[in-house]
């Protein structure tokens, strides 16, 4: 398979949000006649696709509810209105921050002109991915790890940046096999003013290969809890990484709370690793509704052994998750994993996966469900 990131060919898609089928289809014919492609989608959005792409187009439901939602302010939003603006779409642009309200169809030119000024990418093309456990235990971690390894391996982007966002875990470097390896770990890291910078990260981090940098939680001795991540230092971890053009691996596993919700927010794809039991099949329905609260693009990865005999294609329609691959149980991994470190340079279900998740993020956004 090959895993090289692909673009696709011309301008990058605008985000179109528009309930009212009469303004989609004027926004889709004056976006044909300018020769810009259109990312269609509903409410809500994750975070992500809010500022990644290089004009935002809202009626003026949408633009309330992206206000309401605390979508960060950006240039390249426009509202677009059935005749002419009155009092609450005026109001509900200035309340999202954007630059016009345009009147369809009869200034249909602004529309253009907005499509003329914003079509090249916003800067920071990188690619964020988020890996969810439906329960303890269910490979969360690992899989992280193996799509992290594959990545780097693959040269799926430049460089790859992998964050541990489970501080109760034991700490990613563990699964590694690089727990002795000199670099920060998050309780060493300091964020100012919301921002670092993504040469610094990357310089002061441990690498678990070549173009792989490791952010993990630290370890604590007897008596004392591990510091809990905060949602700004996340943040700002992921937008570094993005921005610079990595490709960026968060292990959330079972976590819950602002610094998990940052992550789920981010990312441009969430899979959820769930084992091939009824228990862990029950709990993931719940895992997966949260995780559709706060972004709608979810993959399934179905991992083995399955004592009943289910099937990746009967779990993916009990969840209504689209099946990215169903995998056998990795012979020797626990072994492995207390014997230096996870790898995956040979062929297996555990690589097969990883594979899966990059073949799905190889694809242009629109194509990626």
């Amino acid at each position: 398979m090959n895993l090289e990131a692909s673009e696709p060919p011309g301008p990058p898609p605008a985000l179109v949000l528009i309930d009212d089928d009469r303004l989609r289809d004027e926004v889709r014919r004056i976006a044909a006649a300018a020769e810009r492609p259109l990312d269609e989608r509903a409410q809500p959005v994750g975070r992500h696709a809010w500022t990644g792409a290089p004009l935002v187009i809202l009626d003026t439901a949408a633009a309330r509810a992206s206000a309401a939602a605390g979508y960060l302010r950006r240039t390249g939003v426009v509202v677009v209105t059935d005749g002419e603006p009155g009092l609450l779409d005026w109001q509900s642009a200035a309340a999202v921050g954007a630059e016009r309200a345009i009147a369809l169809p009869g200034a249909a030119v602004g529309l253009i002109e907005m499509f003329a000024e914003y079509g090249e990418r916003r800067a920071g093309d990188g690619v964020v991915v988020a890996v969810a456990g439906a329960s303890g235990g269910a490979g969360a971690s690992t899989l992280a790890v193996a799509v992290a390894l594959r990545a780097a391996a693959e040269g799926f982007r430049h460089d790859t940046l992998l964050v541990d966002g489970a501080p109760f875990a034991g700490g990613l470097d563990l699964l590694l096999g690089i727990e002795d390896t000199a670099g920060l770990r998050w309780p060493e890291l300091v964020v100012e003013d919301g921002r670092v910078s993504a040469t610094a990260l990357h310089g002061a981090l441990p690498r678990a290969a070549p173009g792989l940098a490791v952010l993990s939680c630290g370890r604590c001795g007897a008596g004392r809890l591990p510091r809990e991540l905060g949602a700004a230092g996340v943040r700002a971890v992921i937008e570094a990484g993005r921005a610079a053009g990595d490709f960026v691996v968060c292990d959330i596993s079972g976590e819950r709370g602002p610094h998990a919700d940052q992550m789920l927010d981010s990312a441009d794809l969430v899979v959820l690793v769930v084992p091939a039991r009824l228990r862990a099949i029950a709990a993931a329905e719940a895992v997966s509704a949260h995780i559709a609260r706060r972004n709608p693009n979810q993959g399934l990865i179905v991992r083995g052994p399955a004592p009943g005999g289910l099937h990746g294609s009967e779990v993916a329609e009990v969840l209504d998750i689209p099946l990215l691959a169903a995998v056998r149980a990795q012979s020797g991994l626990a072994h492995r994993l207390e014997r230096g470190g996870l790898s995956v340079r040979r062929r297996g279900p555990l690589r097969d996966a990883a594979d899966a998740v990059l073949g799905v993020l190889s694809a242009p956004p629109g194509q990626r469900r």
